[in-house]
């Protein structure tokens, strides 16, 4: 993608630029640069400048942190329109985790902060839906510190699968497919669980022919039954 245009009509399908109009977005899309990184590849990482704000076009990214006995603790993993970085809106000076290229690579918008916020400040609609969405992360992020204190193992896994279906899913009849680019480690890192007990699980649930799945796909037969 390389003209403004081409970066315009992309921007129009992030919920955030609704409130924007043709001239705004026309004009925004100047400041925006496309970028690319490899599988496995960071965009940034902790500590470093939160100068920039991204806006994913292509692939998977996952957000994350180390605890300090090294174990990889997955906070989100993202999809195209998705931003991230956002928190330089609101203060972050400096990041507190890492954004990584998954599957086969990425393709994203930066843009920098600076510039971001300028457009707030000239149309106080978007300045709503920023904090809405930060608002949505926020809750999402209380919701799961409750589901590590409250639930067991095996519920996250299977609350982990329901979110996935509502959230990406694909109806194939009364099945829902979800494709995907994570291993059964990210998966555990994302429900904080352990790879071997992931594997029981889903293994436990294929064989009670409540999902079937793949390396890349995760297909639920009857999404009221996951249980």
């Amino acid at each position: 993608m390389k003209t403004t245009i081409t970066k315009s009509n992309f921007l129009k399908t992030i919920p955030l630029f609704t409130v924007l109009s043709e001239e705004e977005l026309e004009t925004f899309g100047q400041r925006v640069e496309i970028e690319v990184k490899p599988k496995q590849e960071f965009v940034y990482l902790p500590d470093e400048l939160s100068t920039h704000l991204f806006f994913l076009m292509e692939g998977s990214i996952k957000i994350g942190t180390h605890s300090s006995d090294g174990r990889e603790v997955i906070k989100s993993v993202l999809y195209p329109t998705a931003v991230f970085g956002e928190l330089g809106l609101v203060g972050q000076t400096h990041r507190i985790d890492y954004a990584k290229a998954m599957g086969s690579g990425i393709k994203f918008c930066s843009v920098a902060v600076k510039d971001f916020k300028a457009l707030m400040r000239s149309n106080h609609k978007l300045c709503l839906k920023v904090f809405e969405m930060i608002g949505e992360r926020l809750n999402d992020a209380e919701s799961r510190l409750e589901s590590l204190i409250l639930k067991d193992a095996r519920t996250r896994i299977i609350d982990f699968l329901k979110d996935s279906a509502n959230k990406r899913g694909r109806k194939v009849g009364y099945e829902m497919l979800v494709k995907h680019s994570l291993t059964q480690q990210d998966i555990a890192n994302i429900t904080g669980t352990s790879r071997q007990t992931v594997t029981s699980v889903l293994n436990e649930l294929r064989k009670s022919n409540l999902i079937y799945f793949n390396r890349r796909s995760i297909l639920i037969r009857d999404l009221q039954s996951l249980q």
